[in-house]
């Protein structure tokens, strides 16, 4: 692909400059989610409340 070559274009139909900017905007949004997904981890808030390390659960029900 050239420089000169557009990414895209209109085959029907005559799209306003805020219809065009729609799309190149819904474009970039979609192209950014499919490079970094969304890490499917738990929440930094949610690990705090648990105990870290080996047998950790046993520990958990020992008086403090």
């Amino acid at each position: 692909m050239s420089a000169e070559e557009p990414l895209f274009r209109v085959v029907r139909g005559v799209p306003t400059a805020e219809e065009l900017a729609a799309l190149v905007g819904a474009l970039i949004v979609r192209s950014r989610r499919a490079a970094a997904p969304a890490p499917a981890s738990t929440s930094a808030w949610a690990r705090s409340g648990r105990p870290a390390g080996r047998d950790t659960w046993r520990a958990s029900g020992l008086p403090r």
